[in-house]
């Protein structure tokens, strides 16, 4: 799985994209688009949305916030009737796939 960009995705995939741009991890005050959290979007034809994403680590403490906090985004755009969330752990995530705004306002360098 690759950095998720727009030109891969559908119009309404893309309204997800900027839905998930609002979502903020509370612990690192970053969207989870730019924390680079998220590895796919997909909206099949009855308007089911299939988010794949990972975590900063595994037991994260805000799975359940991150998970209503997607869900509900997800489900406010036109045409979603459905969000399903699955976290996958490969790839690891690691500072290399967040943005460079992400690692600016975090400090992070490389």
């Amino acid at each position: 799985m690759t950095k998720i960009t727009e030109q891969d995705l559908s119009p309404i995939e893309k309204q997800v994209l900027a839905a998930l741009q609002k979502v903020i991890d509370p612990e690192l005050g970053i969207d989870l688009v730019n924390l680079g959290l998220i590895y796919g979007i997909n909206v099949d034809t009855d308007g089911k949305c299939l988010v794949t994403m990972t975590l900063t680590m595994m037991g994260c403490p805000l799975t359940d916030v991150l998970n209503h906090d997607i869900t509900t985004a997800v489900e406010a755009v036109d045409g979603i009737n459905k969000c399903e969330i699955k976290v996958v752990w490969e790839p690891a995530w690691g500072p290399d796939k967040m943005s460079r705004f992400a690692r600016m306002a975090l400090g992070v360098h490389f």
